[in-house]
């Protein structure tokens, strides 16, 4: 199993302490699988300087594709062994820049509801880490 660094890019802070706690708990979690790092971001311009020049850019967009918890394993065990950073993108309550997605080598989505941005990064870490412990063969998914 190939090492992978992690970048999220999100615009906005976390303030709501159970967002905030929540979130932390999964990057500590995921400490042990990855090199991870979260980016908070305050606005489009700045989210655009925060994404890495090489990395694999995956926005995260409701018209992304749909992966299960194991295809999202399996995806990034397969860019794991050919990129050395996955970058997620999240953007703020007006989405990501149209740029920013064209520019993207991938879209995902993690439903095809609306998802309020902190909930949305919440959820992309839960899953981020859940594949993390599929890639491992560990009992956390089932």
């Amino acid at each position: 199993m190939a090492a992978v660094k992690i970048r999220v890019v999100a615009v906005g802070k976390l303030k709501e302490a159970h967002y905030r706690d929540a979130v932390d708990e999964y990057v500590g979690r995921l400490r042990h699988y990855a090199t991870i790092e979260e980016v908070e971001v305050r606005d489009d311009a700045a989210l655009r300087k925060a994404i890495p020049p090489r990395a694999h850019v995956v926005a995260m967009t409701i018209d992304g594709k749909a992966r299960s918890s194991e295809e999202l394993a399996a995806r990034i065990e397969e860019l794991a062994g050919r990129v050395t950073e996955l970058c997620f993108v999240i953007g703020g309550a007006d989405g990501i820049p149209a740029d920013v997605v064209k520019a993207a080598h991938e879209k995902l989505s993690l439903s095809r509801m609306t998802l309020p941005h902190r909930l949305a990064r919440l959820v992309l870490f839960e899953q981020i880490y859940r594949a993390m412990t599929i890639r491992k063969g560990e009992p956390y998914h089932h």
